[in-house]
């Protein structure tokens, strides 16, 4: 069995898919396989899979049923089928630099990190890096999380055999809804404090929408994780805080 599962959903991705791929198969980690997971596309994004898959067995397609308009239920059925112990995540349009696994396995050895994780760099639809990198603290419990969502999609790692499979939300900022469940049973998030990978900022990115994240945000303060209103007003401060000095990034 694969150590690394990597799931990926797809959506109308032919533009960037293949570098999404081409980015797993460069790991110098070679334990791996990588699901993806297609949302029904209309474009060439099943056959770039097929492509890849027919030159390497690790690597597998998936598809939806139906269009969902969502990355949790693709990433969800990547998970039920993943054979990995860890499960790692990359979004069709992002690229993981080549150390990513190597770097991030060694911490899972530590006996509270259920979840590892890694800094990044963003990047825009044509490839152009950005100089600065996204950084985030070293250690990060439940508590730190928080404040804001530190731990990068792109770049999570999370151990089975410590917390089992755990599945995203139809919710919006599923994946921070899904590291707050793991962190909450008393485990903590690791980085790396390295550069693992490569954000892609697309003129239709849901980061990019900055109200509705913040409605997003509060609905997880105040309903998912239940805190008081003092509570949930003192986190929201240090979410637009923290998200004023990453859009500066």
């Amino acid at each position: 069995m694969p150590l690394v599962s990597v799931i990926t959903p797809c959506y109308n991705a032919e533009r960037y898919l293949a570098s999404a791929i081409e980015s797993v198969i460069s790991q110098t980690f070679s334990d791996w396989e990588m699901i993806v997971v297609d949302d029904c596309s209309t474009d060439g994004s099943a056959a770039i899979v097929r492509r890849y898959a027919q030159d390497d067995v690790r690597i597998r397609l998936l598809s939806t049923m139906q269009n969902t308009g969502s990355p949790a239920i693709p990433r969800n059925i990547g998970i039920e089928n993943a054979h990995g112990r860890y499960l790692a995540f990359l979004d069709s349009d992002d690229i993981w630099l080549p150390t990513r696994l190597e770097h991030q396995i060694p911490l899972m050895a530590i006996d509270d990190a259920a979840i590892v994780f890694s800094d990044y760099r963003k990047i825009d639809a044509d490839g152009n890096i950005h100089a600065s990198v996204v950084t985030a603290p070293r250690i990060v419990s439940y508590k730190r999380l928080l404040h804001s969502n530190y731990c990068g999609c792109l770049t999570v790692m999370y151990d089975t055999a410590k917390v089992d499979k755990m599945y995203f939300k139809q919710r919006g900022h599923e994946d921070y809804i899904l590291w707050l469940s793991i962190l909450k049973r008393g485990y903590r998030a690791y980085n790396t404090g390295t550069v693992e990978a490569l954000y892609r900022i697309v003129g239709q990115s849901v980061s990019s929408n900055k109200i509705r994240a913040f409605r997003w945000q509060w609905h997880i303060l105040r309903y998912e994780e239940g805190l008081s209103l003092p509570f949930a007003i003192l986190f929201m401060a240090h979410y637009a805080i923290n998200a004023y000095l990453k859009s500066r990034k």
